[in-house]
């Protein structure tokens, strides 16, 4: 399904969003705090646009996109012509890394996207150095409120016509708004990210709370 959709991922979730992607892009890899010198895996990186923000911002990290689509990475290879980031095709929940290499590792829309989230953020342990910082970006089920109603309205219908129109895909835009509405709501996976072996968790939401970006340190 993603390799069906990769070529116009990038346009539709700025369509979805309404642009605000790149600001939540933007939060989640400051509360990375990537610094110079650093080796940041980008896990789950589709295209690279988290990878790429990580770049902008701190241009002398050692960048690792990894991700199990190799349609995916062709296009974020693409747009990385002086080769800044290593592409790797990668399985999410079995890293073909070294335990302890990482300085941070980020995230994004992958979680709900695995089959297994205990055994994904478990390795995205493994990898990490003793203290190194975890972010992951996600969407997540829309709270019992007054705006709720219209969430899901937009995410059951708004958002597959967008993939009709603009992809030329519907099932995956019918996919993609259901695994939101039956993710880990923001509680409950920051309960698992701490089970995995992280302190100082939190996270925040953002988007009217369909999206939640949350943060943890691997314990020493």
């Amino acid at each position: 399904m993603f390799s069906q959709i990769a070529s116009r991922y990038d346009r539709l979730n700025r369509i979805m969003t309404f642009g605000l992607d790149i600001f939540l892009r933007r939060e989640a890899v400051r509360r990375l705090k990537a610094q110079s010198g650093h080796w940041i895996l980008d896990d789950g990186a589709g295209t690279g646009d988290l990878s790429f923000e990580i770049l902008r911002r701190s241009p002398g990290v050692h960048m690792v996109a990894s991700d199990f689509t190799p349609a995916m990475l062709r296009i974020g290879r693409q747009r990385d012509p002086q080769n800044n980031a290593s592409w790797v095709l990668a399985d999410a929940q079995n890293l073909p890394f070294a335990p302890g290499v990482f300085d941070g590792l980020i995230c994004g829309y992958l979680l709900r996207n695995v089959s297994d989230i205990d055994t994904t953020l478990n390795e995205q342990g493994r990898v990490l150095k003793p203290g190194g910082r975890l972010v992951s970006l996600d969407t997540t089920p829309p709270q019992a409120n007054i705006l709720r109603p219209f969430i899901n309205l937009y995410l059951r219908y708004i958002i597959p016509l967008f993939g009709t129109l603009f992809a030329g895909n519907t099932g995956a835009y019918t996919y993609l708004p259901q695994t939101t509405q039956h993710f880990l709501s923001a509680e409950e996976l920051a309960g698992r990210v701490a089970q995995a072996g992280f302190n100082s968790v939190g996270w925040t939401r953002r988007l009217f709370g369909t999206i939640a970006i949350h943060w943890g340190q691997k314990q020493n």
